[in-house]
């Protein structure tokens, strides 16, 4: 059966202390993003716009013209913009929203509950297994592994970047083959999987690795993208509108509507952002064998 673990002495970069497990204090995270309503917002629950979502709402009403021009979208509709684009920073955040999580191991238990939020960005899990923990003696299979793959110096001359990766994999893969650091995985996006599993209770603590964004100390670089982006989204939106009428009848003859420029505008600059989301800010593709 899985647990909500206990928090270790580390605690959760993340939230403010709120309780001995990792689950307290989540609708507490850093900032002002509500992550458990992320793209879960209806027009029946109506609209709550934070500080951080202020921002951005004004930010999308300013560079549309408003208050000069009429700009016709909803709260609603600027929420969905901003909730698009926060969720997409959020997906691919950058090395700076990095954050840490820790939760003392139970024996016979390998299956933790931790909250999504943790979950959705997951970047690693530390887990030190008690398989072959001990100090092997000299004359041993491990003790001569380790002595004949670190000292030969052949093994650090004349690096290439595939010789790099390669080296990287093969260390990864000894670590957990011989080594003590275990597996994990993700089940539901809603469990961490440890193995293998803890047969003691001890003081020792899984290390949890991902990435979330604090909106109170967001960069102003990836504030200003994610209202480019909501900006974009917002333009869609606007031109789906407008483009239901080609011309709007008024005394000088008639206005032109520019519905079909917005949307081709706002798909134009979303491909752009998000392929400078993926060449600027977020991490790396990571190597790694199992």
């Amino acid at each position: 059966m899985p647990i909500k673990p206990k928090l270790a002495q580390f605690g959760n970069s993340f939230t403010p202390y709120a309780g001995s497990n990792i689950n307290d204090g989540a609708e507490n995270t850093a900032g002002e993003i509500d992550y458990s309503k992320l793209n879960n917002t209806t027009m029946v629950d109506g609209v709550e716009f934070s500080h951080f979502d202020e921002n951005i709402k004004d930010f999308i009403l300013a560079r549309l013209g408003h208050p000069v021009i009429r700009v016709e979208l909803t709260p609603y509709q600027i929420k969905t913009c901003i909730d698009e684009a926060v969720g997409t920073m959020y997906n691919h955040a950058p090395l700076f929203a990095t954050q840490y999580a820790t939760f003392d191991i139970t024996a016979k238990v390998n299956l933790y509950e931790l909250p999504t939020y943790i979950l959705n960005n997951l970047s690693y899990v530390v887990y030190k297994k008690t398989l072959l923990s001990i100090q092997q003696k000299a004359g041993t299979l491990e003790f001569d592994f380790f002595i004949k793959y670190f000292q030969d110096n052949y093994l650090f001359q004349n690096f290439g970047i595939g010789d790099f990766y390669l080296l990287q994999q093969n260390l990864e893969m000894t670590r957990k083959i011989l080594g003590q650091e275990g597996a994990f995985s993700v089940l539901n996006n809603k469990y961490l999987l440890i193995v293998p599993m803890p047969q003691v209770s001890m003081q020792q603590a899984v290390i949890v690795v991902y990435r979330a964004l604090d909106s109170d100390t967001l960069h102003p670089a990836y504030r200003n993208w994610i209202q480019l982006y909501a900006l974009a989204c917002a333009k869609g939106a606007l031109g789906q509108i407008r483009g239901k009428y080609k011309t709007v009848p008024s005394p000088g003859g008639g206005a032109q509507l520019n519905g079909d420029l917005l949307v081709k505008e706002g798909q134009d600059e979303k491909e752009k952002l998000f392929q400078r989301l993926i060449d600027e800010f977020e991490e790396p593709a990571r190597f790694s064998t199992y």
